[in-house]
């Protein structure tokens, strides 16, 4: 009953998943792979300083890869129960028969696969403090963490706050021996602040911060920054359209990385709808932008020793100097495109500090240190919508932000767009700083770019 309150797989489970692959094997699969997945989460909301909600969450789920007749199927269940698994598989394998052949399915090369993720822990991402988490202690902390009482009177009409807690626990296993396990907790809290100023108008801001352990959440300050970044938007001027420096802080950086990463995978690049088609080996970006995988940082968001087909990750170079160095590229689309394969995904993005040649690099390479470098521009805090063409690298996002001059901000700026490509806006990186959040799993600092195209 215990491991069913932690959220932890229990030996019954694990020995269903076990009991999977041998009675998938005698029904007539060639290969199997099963992935056993099991999650808690607990949720605390309030609003306006008052307990507004609590929510509590289960989830398992085991999902089945069949091999059969050079054929495949992928099935799912939450139906753990051994005397069901019979019907269940001879079912899936009975369907999988019936599909196309498809040669190029295949399980990875045992040789590939992770050997040292044997109890799921090794990462250190689980908080063994979790299990004696009490209601009581979650409900305290959620409610010491408002400050709407302080600030209702300072223009904030509103306060959404949001503590949640969560356990994962994975088991991935195959017939070619593969058995690698990931367990992780996870401890979070957001708010959202709405405040008016004295026309009438509405601004809000929000802050955040996620750890796998509860000792390094900072949620006693999320609420006090939310505040401050939704009181600093008040008296928004439009600029006149034209080329910006720009800079983007931390928050909101990953959203100019992720168009890359996703035209680096080998979907995208089969498809012929990646705008970094063949360009592996080729200095495509300046030669002072390196973006590495980091994805064994212990105790770090977002650190895995496997991916989803069980196949070994290490720290990789993604982009080196500016040159592509990394596609991604799993069992199947290997076989498919016939290149050798890699990863699925990158998993851990780190975009590694730099400065343009020809600009002194400043004391610190924060946020102000890279405005005050740049000097002059438009410093982005948050995207509106808008998309890329991942074909292309063509984009158009909305953002808002502030515009400053001597490395100061003067005013908040909303309601405006930038356009162009994706390409050229990072060979006109600026600046990449030292202070990304740790509590995302992209790891991308403040960036500075020149020569933008902001649209009022």
């Amino acid at each position: 009953m215990e491991e069913n309150i932690t959220g932890m797989l229990s030996a019954e489970e694990i020995r269903i998943a076990d009991k999977c692959v041998e009675k998938a094997l005698a029904l007539g699969a060639s290969k199997v792979r099963v992935t056993l997945n099991k999650s808690l989460m607990e949720l605390f909301g309030t609003l306006d300083g008052v307990l507004d909600k609590v929510s509590h969450c289960l989830d398992r789920s085991m999902s089945v890869c069949l091999f059969a007749d050079g054929k495949y199927g992928s099935f799912s269940t939450n139906r753990l129960v051994e005397s069901e698994l019979n019907d269940f598989l001879a079912k899936s394998i009975a369907t999988v028969r019936m599909l196309a052949e498809d040669p190029c399915r295949d399980l990875p090369d045992p040789e590939r696969t992770a050997k040292d993720a044997k109890t799921g822990k090794e990462l250190g991402l689980y908080d063994p403090s979790y299990p004696s988490l009490t209601s009581s202690q979650r409900l305290k902390m959620t409610m010491e963490a408002s400050v709407f009482e302080r600030h209702k009177g300072e223009g904030l009409i509103s306060e959404e706050g949001e503590y949640s807690d969560s356990i994962f626990d994975t088991l991935t296993l195959d017939s070619n021996g593969l058995r690698c396990r990931h367990t992780e907790t996870s401890f979070e809290y957001g708010v959202e602040s709405t405040i008016k100023d004295s026309e009438g108008n509405r601004f809000s801001g929000y802050w955040w911060d996620s750890k796998p352990r509860l000792s390094d959440l900072q949620i006693a300050t999320c609420a006090e920054t939310a505040y401050k970044r939704a009181m600093a938007q008040i008296g928004p001027k439009r600029i006149p359209s034209g080329k910006y420096n720009m800079v983007v802080d931390s928050e909101n950086s990953s959203r100019l990385i992720t168009p890359l990463t996703s035209a680096l995978g080998a979907f995208a690049l089969q498809q012929k709808n990646s705008f970094l088609l063949d360009t592996l080996g080729e200095k495509v970006f300046p030669e002072w932008m390196t973006l590495i995988d980091k994805p064994l940082a212990k105790g770090q968001t977002g650190s895995r020793l496997f991916d989803s087909e069980g196949v070994a990750v290490k720290e990789t170079p993604v982009i080196l100097n500016g040159v592509v160095k990394e596609y991604f590229v799993n069992t199947y689309m290997s076989r498919k495109m016939g290149i050798a394969p890699t990863i699925e995904d990158v998993i851990r993005p780190a975009l590694e500090p730099c400065v343009a040649p020809g600009l002194e690099k400043p004391s610190k390479l924060d946020r102000d240190g890279i405005m005050a470098l740049v000097g002059e521009g438009i410093l982005v805090t948050g995207f509106n919508g808008g998309n890329s063409n991942s074909a292309t690298g063509d984009f158009s996002f909305g953002v808002e932000g502030f515009l400053f001059k001597d490395g100061k901000i003067v005013h908040p700026v909303r309601e405006t767009l930038i356009t162009g490509n994706l390409k050229t806006l990072w060979n006109n990186l600026l600046a990449a700083g030292d202070d990304a959040r740790l509590c995302k799993s992209k790891i991308i600092p403040t960036i500075a770019f020149k020569d933008v195209d902001f649209s009022a």
